[in-house]
């Protein structure tokens, strides 16, 4: 079937020549369930298997996605001989021992699809990437808002430079997130798991910013402790880009009987176009595409809309496994390397610091601050 790409926009990702590398699988919840493994099955992707904490809900996914094998453990797993990569999609506490654990076994894994966030701290993020480039295995983390359409499409015109220099971009996000039981746990709750999405987007559309500006409070509707819910983020960048996200998860008192307004909202705008957009996730389970409209000096007037039929969940979750096997095949770094995902951590700790301490915080202060998890992580490599 033809795919189509609407005004050149590669809103599509880039799928590998082979699709029969063997995809092992850890973990069977729900985002596994809808998301991975469908998106796999659209794309053509060979998962061999699947294992989790719970043998019964692993039989369950797999009879249901049609997925071949359940292990007992991911050491049976990494030992068939077809796994050649491995998903992994456990909680963000599970996730560093797995990989540990995958590192540490000798065989021919070439290739770890990890979960955002990759690490809760920077230091033990930074120890993940580097036992991985250590083993061999390349790294790819799943910060999958990078494949929503309309985010990869506002990318393609960045790139060609129909928007001119960037100016301003937004993100408004008023919706509320299902918070899964580990959330409770962690010392974050929305910058870590939920404002990630939108600090990596701004980072993959204009780079690593200079400052950080944030401020936060609890969510009214979340029972348990929690001190980042409602978070407000203001980046500056070195060549006068600024991008603040209002990151929402209250939304008003809908739940509670109010009239709904749910949705994700984004502009873009440069010194020769801008271009406004909206994401489909809060609309899941339902399947609903992301959108882009805009319009630029050299056609004054006009608006382009392209449309699609793909949606962030599940089609998104393709092209960061697509870009992890094309980097096996051109012997390259993935698209979204670990450690290029440092500095999407590094981001999330500056966001944290500045609306937990009320500061305006730089970002090389964070990737320097002596004495803290992250020393250590020199500017060059957290550098664009």
């Amino acid at each position: 079937m033809r795919r189509l790409d609407p005004l050149g926009l590669a809103h599509l990702p880039v799928l590998p020549q082979r699709l029969d590398t063997g995809i092992g699988v850890v973990g069977a919840g729900f985002i596994v369930r809808d998301s991975h493994l469908v998106a796999y099955r659209d794309a053509g992707f060979r998962v061999v298997g699947l294992t989790s904490r719970t043998r019964a809900t692993a039989e369950d996914v797999a009879k249901l996605r049609g997925v071949p094998r359940v292990f007992d453990s991911l050491e049976a797993m990494l030992d068939d001989p077809e796994v050649e990569v491995v998903d992994i999609a456990v909680p963000p506490r599970e996730q560093p021992e797995i990989i540990r654990r995958i590192v540490a076994r000798p065989g021919k894994v070439r290739g770890i699809l990890a979960q955002k966030p990759l690490a809760m701290s920077l230091a033990e993020a930074r120890g993940l990437v580097e036992a991985c480039e250590g083993a061999g295995i390349r790294l790819q983390v799943n910060q999958n808002m990078r494949y929503d359409h309309s985010v990869r499409a506002l990318k393609a015109l960045l790139d060609r430079g129909d928007l001119g220099d960037p100016v301003l971009a937004t993100i408004e996000m008023r919706a509320i997130p299902h918070w899964m039981p580990w959330a409770r746990e962690e010392r974050s709750l929305s910058t870590f798991v939920m404002s990630i999405h939108h600090l990596d987007t701004f980072r993959y559309w204009l780079g690593n910013p200079l400052r950080v500006l944030a401020s936060t409070r609890p969510d009214p509707r979340t029972q348990f402790p929690h001190i980042d819910g409602i978070n407000l983020t203001i980046l500056e960048f070195a060549t006068g880009a600024r991008a603040s996200a209002w990151d929402d998860v209250w939304s008003g008192p809908v739940r509670e009987g109010a009239a709904s307004d749910i949705g994700i909202r984004w502009r873009f705008e440069g010194t020769e176009g801008f271009a406004l957009g909206t994401i489909g996730w809060p609309g899941w389970p339902e399947r609903v595409p992301s959108t882009i409209d805009y319009t630029t000096v050299h056609e004054p007037g006009v608006w382009h809309r392209p449309r699609w039929s793909q949606a962030w969940f599940p089609d998104a979750f393709a092209g960061t496994m697509a870009g992890l096997l094309g980097a096996l095949e051109s012997g390259s770094d993935p698209d979204i390397s670990g450690r290029d995902n440092l500095r999407t951590i590094a981001l999330c700790e500056a966001v944290y610091s500045a609306a937990t301490e009320h500061r305006v915080v730089d970002f090389e202060e964070v990737v320097n601050r002596p004495g803290e998890p992250n020393a250590g992580l020199d500017s060059e490599s957290l550098a664009v």
